[in-house]
């Protein structure tokens, strides 16, 4: 399937989006990392930033976890690498709260 062809005024206007969005889910990490924003809250919330954001950047965003560690939690849990918070079923959030919690 052939991408559209964009005029320059909408090119401008989804780059712009994109911008936005990075700056939104940069400043959510932040949160998350200084602890204004708990695990759970993130997991429950309709933020559309937050249910976008990947399992793995969440779990990144922690303090004390990294890619290793990250990676290994989704290994033992069998979510997927490209999991998005959104596509998490409930028995996922709940073991991955309890496993981030002990």
């Amino acid at each position: 399937m052939a991408l559209p062809q964009l005029t320059d005024e909408q090119r401008k206007a989804a780059l712009e989006k994109a911008a936005a969005a990075r700056h939104a889910r940069a400043e959510l990490r932040e949160k998350i990392k200084k602890g204004a924003i708990s695990l759970e809250s993130v997991l429950n919330s309709d933020d559309p930033i937050a249910s976008r954001m990947k399992v793995s950047t969440l779990i990144e965003s922690l303090p004390g976890y990294g890619k290793a560690k990250a990676a290994k939690i989704m290994d033992e849990l069998g979510i997927s690498a490209t999991r998005r918070v959104q596509g998490l079923g409930v028995r996922q959030r709940e073991q991955l709260l309890a496993q981030l919690t002990k």
